[in-house]
């Protein structure tokens, strides 16, 4: 085809051979171009880049999509290596030869080991498993896991982690996304997961804070009453009216400098003495992972500065 040729089919194509109009209709279903004017099907072979298989639901698409996982902080390589697998069978089913077999066992184990050839891989490695394991024994969303990766990323970039335990920074670099993002997790809970000391873990996420420049805020009680209620089998009624307790304690800053569990435990058992619901102070301590002595003096506080009339 010539270039005077090629020209003169672009501006057929441009443009409608019957009524002259540029506006074009481009279906990809069909795989036609129309006419937006008046109709007329100007080329019927469009490429389809689509996929070639149909998909009625969402699981049905997601299962039969071919591209991988997106890269993510959790894994020590950001989920970017080939991964090898151990099944010694080929796509048919069939038991591979003996030869071939040796020679995957080989590939595999050069894959893992350029993997983690250097201190920093492996030392990621090691802090990424971690980080996975604490996540799933205290309940972590996984959007709270990717934050306390990115911390630890950062912690030991700035060299923050030789000399020190990767189990103590990992907890605490956890303890610090949960702080930041306000998800009900106290110190002691991740640091009985991670069976480390928990003076250790709080050494460690105050050098975190003052490494690398972090802004906590304050923790809320208010996050901490569906969490103790729902361990004691308290009513949302009575959660309703401890948190209404908690916001009149914020207003008069009866709250400030206290401890959250505590405030959130007293005040749980103030609305249970309220709405005649038996609990007792041994109970709701032992919710709240506090001592009696606590949630009795924040209850005599909180009674004292609200002007709170509970039942004998």
């Amino acid at each position: 085809m010539s270039k005077k040729q090629k020209s003169s089919f672009s501006r057929q194509v441009d443009t409608c051979q019957e009524c002259g109009s540029p506006n074009r209709v481009h279906d990809y279903d069909t795989g036609e171009t129309v006419c937006g004017g008046c109709g007329l099907v100007l080329y019927e072979q469009m490429m389809d880049k689509g996929p070639e298989w149909r998909a009625f639901t969402q699981e049905e698409k997601t299962s039969r999509s071919r591209v991988g996982v997106p890269t993510s902080y959790s894994v020590h390589d950001k989920g970017l290596s080939t991964a090898i697998s151990q099944v010694d069978r080929d796509a048919f089913g069939r038991k591979l030869p003996l030869s071939t077999r040796l020679q995957m066992w080989r590939l595999r184990k050069w894959q893992i080991r350029s993997r983690v050839h250097s201190s920093i891989d492996r030392n990621l490695a090691q802090a990424m498993a971690e980080l996975d394991r604490l996540s799933d024994k205290v309940f972590i969303p996984s959007q709270i896991k990717e934050k306390a990766a990115v911390i630890y990323r950062k912690a030991l970039d700035k060299g923050l982690v030789r000399g020190r335990s990767i189990a103590a920074i990992a907890a605490a670099a956890l303890y610090a996304a949960c702080r930041g993002s306000g998800t009900p997790r106290t110190l002691r809970e991740i640091s009985e997961a991670s069976l480390v000391d928990k003076k250790d873990v709080a050494r460690c996420y105050r050098l975190l804070l003052r490494e690398l420049e972090v802004n906590m805020p304050i923790a809320d009680p208010l996050t901490y009453v569906s969490k103790i209620a729902e361990r004691t089998g308290i009513s949302g009624k009575t959660q309703g009216l401890a948190i209404q307790i908690l916001r009149d304690a914020r207003k008069k800053r009866a709250a400030a400098g206290k401890d959250p569990m505590g405030l959130a435990a007293a005040a749980l058992y103030i609305a249970c003495l309220k709405n005649s619901e038996k609990k007792t102070q041994k109970d709701i301590a032992e919710a709240a992972g506090v001592t009696e002595v606590t949630v009795r003096n924040r209850y005599k506080t909180l009674k004292k500065q609200l002007k709170i009339v509970t039942p004998d």
